[in-house]
This record gives structure tokens, C-alpha cells and sequence, in this order.
């Protein structure tokens, strides 16, 4: 069977799966990998207070070793229509490059690893000595609930094993190629809210203003130095997001004031420890004061080896180029397959990622579709 990466990507792209909705790109992902010999699982999961939704995990082959693609057919809302060149679910083909909401971040990907992965099919056959597996959510882009974290519990579950995972996230700057993931930083957010005792701004004796002791909180937390980096990561950096009193009297001090920040971590700390820095600066707010913390994920790293190798040697192959192994960026659902497996990222170009036009170049769909098939035969060996 012989998959075309690009009109592959075009039927992905058509279905309009803003987060949580499917509209039907499991289905067409699920009939092509039936075809191809999968044995495939729907896995809807739901939980109180989020949205259900559906994923798939398809498996070729019950032995090791195992290689698994993760990545998710989810997409982020294209925003006002109105603003886009094309109809963004229409999957145009202009001056060659395939517009459409998801191109980048991640169909084409998704589309790229399939053809590969029929590639190597075509050519090994039965000879194939091991797994292939897909692991793909339509919880990415959404509060990564009901998606891969839960997928990955289910195999747990089954003991089902996983011994590489790439995952096909947008990882490419310039060019495809030039550089691939092997780690993330953490993600922390906290929401603190300072309560005074509102007043008369011309009687503040008898009023207690939370402002300034929300203030000098913030200042003390975004003046630390938490780090100068290492090796593999860049510093972390703390970052106010927002801070808000709601007040729009002009003579009225304010009952409350609350702020959120958030701090990008590398692997020199933790969520815990930093929730405990934290909460060291807040025994200083004085008053009557919270703070809520939120850990969306750890940082981590998958140290320089087989896996980041294969990539290296497959896109060096391919494109000739030396790619950059990089840390930088937000977070992905790398974070949870971590637990399990050695897991890199790698896929197409960031540059249009989530923005209106959102489009790849039809020789990046070729080109990557190449690069996965040469990491493929480097991990399972050439046709005998």
C-alpha cells in the first residue's frame, strides 16, 4: 500500500477537529492504519468538569523491540475566518506550500510518519522484527486530560511496553531538520491573591491596602535569580502575567488584589521546590493572603543517545544537515511519555504554528516523510 504523504495530509486537515471535537480525523487516520495490518483502539476517556475525548492507539506486531509516533490530531480554533487567505479547512495547495489549520501543528506529521511507516511495511514485510505503534490524542492542544496521559495508563494497564517514542510536534526552525527536541522544561503556574480592607483613598488609616504588599511580593519573586542554565537548558525564567484589582472607582481602596505568574523550569528544579521558594516568599506578604499552585508538567531529559542518534543519522542522511538537539520551547505531551520510555521530539517547521495561513511547504511533507522512513530502517535495519 502506498500512502502520498501530501494528499494524506490534505484529509486530515479537512476534518475540523478544534479542541475537543474529532470530526472524524481518528476515523480517517484508523481506516488507513487497518489497512496497513493495525490492530487499533479507540480510547474515548471522560472526566468530571472537562470535555470527553476520543483518541487511538494502533499497534503493529507483538514483539520488541518497540517503537511508538505520538502526536494528536487536535487542533487550536483558527480564530476570525474572515482573516485567513484560504478556508482553513479546506487543505488549499497554493505556490506550494498546503495551507490549513493543523499543517504544521501536527497532521502533516501524522501524515509524513504513516507513509513512512508504509514505506518500510512495503518493503520488510512479515521480516519486520518487531513494533510500530501510533499513540495519537485529541486532547493535546486542550487541557491534556483525557488524552495521552490517560492512553498511557491503559497500556500500563495491559502491560504493554514502549521502548522509543518519537513524537512528531513542530520542532523545526529554518528548516526541517535543523533541530529536534530532547527534553522540556517545567511549567508552573500560581495565582496569589492579597486581601486588605477597602476604604476611602482619603482615609487610609482606616482601610488596608493589598496592593503594595502584592507588590513587593512580585517584586521579591521576579528579581531572584533562579538559575544560569546548564548544557542542555536554558535559565529558567519567571514571568507576571497578569495583575488584577478590578477596581474602576478612582477614590476607593481595594478589598483584594490578585496576580498569576508563571515559571519555565530546567532540570535543576523541581515542581516541588519551587512551590516551596515560593511559598518562602509569601510568608513575607503579611496579612490575610493565597496562593494557588499548578504543575502542568516536569521538566526533563532524554540524554544524547540511540534515540537522538537515529534522528541525527536519518536527518544528516536526508538533508545533509547537523541538527541542533535543543530543550527550548513550551511544553507537549512529551512530558508524560517520559515516564514510560526514552522520548524525542521531531517534525516540521514552527514557523506558522497556530496562526492564521498556517501552512508547510509541499517538498517539507516530502522531505520528512523521507527523514521518518530513514529513522525507521535505522531502528528495525534495511529490507534483507
Amino acid at each position: 500500500m502506498v500512502i502520498d504523504p501530501i494528499q494524506f495530509s490534505q484529509e486530515l486537515i479537512r476534518c475540523p477537529s478544534v479542541t475537543p471535537v474529532d470530526a472524524g480525523a481518528l476515523d480517517v487516520l484508523q481506516g488507513t492504519l487497518q489497512e496497513l495490518g493495525f490492530t487499533c483502539h479507540r480510547l474515548p476517556f471522560a472526566e468530571d468538569g472537562t470535555p470527553d475525548v476520543d483518541n487511538l492507539y494502533a499497534r503493529i506486531g507483538t514483539t520488541g523491540p518497540h517503537f511508538c509516533f505520538a502526536g494528536h490530531t487536535d487542533v487550536v480554533p483558527v480564530g476570525n475566518p474572515d482573516d485567513w487567505s484560504v478556508d482553513p479547512f479546506v487543505a488549499t495547495i497554493k505556490d506550494g506550500h498546503l495551507f490549513g489549520r493543523g499543517a504544521s501543528d501536527m497532521k502533516c506529521a501524522v501524515a509524513c510518519f504513516t507513509a513512512a511507516v508504509a514505506r518500510l511495511l512495503a518493503a520488510k514485510g512479515p521480516s519486520l522484527a518487531g513494533s510500530i505503534s501510533f499513540l495519537i490524542t485529541g486532547d493535546e492542544e486542550g487541557p491534556a486530560i483525557n488524552g495521552t496521559r490517560k492512553m498511557l495508563e491503559w497500556l500500563n494497564s495491559r502491560d504493554e511496553t514502549v521502548d522509543h517514542c518519537l513524537v512528531g510536534e513542530p520542532t523545526s526552525v529554518s528548516q526541517v531538520g535543523d533541530m529536534a527536541k530532547i527534553g522540556r522544561r517545567g511549567s508552573l503556574n500560581a495565582t496569589i491573591t492579597v486581601y486588605g480592607t477597602q476604604g476611602h483613598v482619603a482615609y487610609p488609616h482606616l482601610a488596608d491596602n493589598p496592593v503594595p504588599r502584592l507588590l513587593k511580593f512580585l517584586s521579591e519573586v521576579d528579581g531572584a535569580v533562579l538559575d544560569a542554565g546548564n548544557d542542555y537548558f536554558q535559565a529558567s525564567n519567571l514571568e507576571i502575567t497578569t495583575m488584577d484589582v478590578g477596581n474602576e472607582t478612582t477614590n476607593l481602596i481595594p478589598a483584594k488584589a490578585t496576580a498569576r505568574i508563571n515559571i519555565r523550569f530546567n532540570d535543576q528544579h523541581s515542581g516541588a521546590s519551587l512551590s516551596a521558594f515560593l511559598e518562602k516568599h509569601r510568608q513575607n506578604i503579611g496579612g490575610q493572603h493565597d496562593m494557588e499552585i499548578s504543575i502542568s508538567g516536569e521538566s526533563f531529559l532524554t540524554a544524547p543517545g540511540k534515540l537522538s542518534d537515529l534522528i541525527s543519522a536519518a536527518i544528516k542522511t536526508v538533508t545533509g544537515l547537523d541538527t541542533e538537539l535543543s530543550t527550548t520551547g513550551g511544553t507537549s505531551d512529551a512530558r508524560f511519555i517520559k515516564d514510560i520510555c526514552a522520548v524525542s521530539e521531531f517534525g516540521m517547521r514552527n514557523a506558522t504554528a497556530h496562526k492564521v495561513d498556517e501552512n508547510v511547504s509541499l517538498q517539507d511533507i516530502t522531505r520528512l516523510t523521507d527523514i521518518y522512513e530513514q529513522i525507521l530502517l535505522g531502528y528495525f535495519g534495511p529490507p534483507e
